[in-house]
């Protein structure tokens, strides 16, 4: 999980660790889960849970994650995105 401050928005990327530095194609879709961007510390569901919580937006990917996303009601399943069979969902706060 990375978290990143930009002004007053609150980012945080989190994904499922064996998929760092893959990307999936499928159609006109990319999803590149980027070491850049992905690659933090290794946390547990609270600690990811904790920083979904102060997050204003958030993206989040792989089925472990997403999974605790949709179960902690971060995320309603019917908005997410698979892309070569790999959940993907965006949170925006407003």
């Amino acid at each position: 999980m990375q978290t990143y401050k930009i002004g007053a928005e609150v980012v945080v990327a989190v994904c499922d660790k064996e998929l760092i530095g893959k990307t999936f194609r499928e159609g006109e879709i990319t999803l590149e889960v980027s070491a850049s961007f992905y690659k933090g510390e290794l946390v547990s569901e609270d600690e990811m849970l904790a920083a979904l919580r102060r997050a204003t937006v958030a993206n989040i990917v792989g089925e472990s994650a997403v999974r605790c996303a949709v179960e902690h009601g971060f995320v309603d399943a019917s908005n997410i995105l698979r892309v070569r069979g790999v959940p993907h969902a965006q949170i925006v706060w407003l």
